[in-house]
């Protein structure tokens, strides 16, 4: 069974904070909702679990909650 792709979610700056992300990403609703996700102990960062919603994201970390995986990607040159 593989694993489900990764999402790339463009962030404005480096780094972004985990519970921002989470609701960036649409894994969680709402800053209530991520801070749920966190103290369930449901999310993965880089593999590892993570309770910290302050926790710090840069670019091609990946944020793993149940089956599904997104990291943070700097924007793209508008001029490229």
């Amino acid at each position: 069974m593989s694993k489900a792709p990764i999402q790339d979610v463009e962030i404005a700056e480096e780094p972004i904070r985990l519970g921002q992300f989470l609701k960036l990403a649409g894994i969680a609703e709402d800053g209530g909702h991520a801070r749920e996700l966190l103290e369930a102990e449901q999310v993965l960062l880089n593999g590892r679990l993570e309770t910290r919603r302050g926790a710090q994201l840069r670019a091609g970390d990946v944020v793993a909650v149940g089956e599904r995986r997104a990291r943070p990607v700097a924007p793209r040159d508008p001029g490229a």
